[in-house]
């Protein structure tokens, strides 16, 4: 998969983990689990150059 396809991949996750985070209770284990995905999205994605600042619904 070439590295513009992939990048995209990872910002369509990001976005849609997002989604499911906020309709997720904050205490179950699903969330807990989304969270740790949610902060490897955000390291990957800004270690690429892209700026988080209007993907980033959640701000955690």
């Amino acid at each position: 998969m070439a590295e513009k396809e992939q990048m995209q991949k990872n910002i369509e996750e990001f976005k849609r983990l997002q989604d499911y985070m906020i309709s997720t209770d904050k205490d179950c284990e699903g969330y807990k689990k989304m969270k740790r995905r949610y902060i490897a999205l955000k390291v990957i994605l800004t270690s690429c150059g892209i700026n988080l600042t209007e993907l980033d619904i959640i701000k955690e």
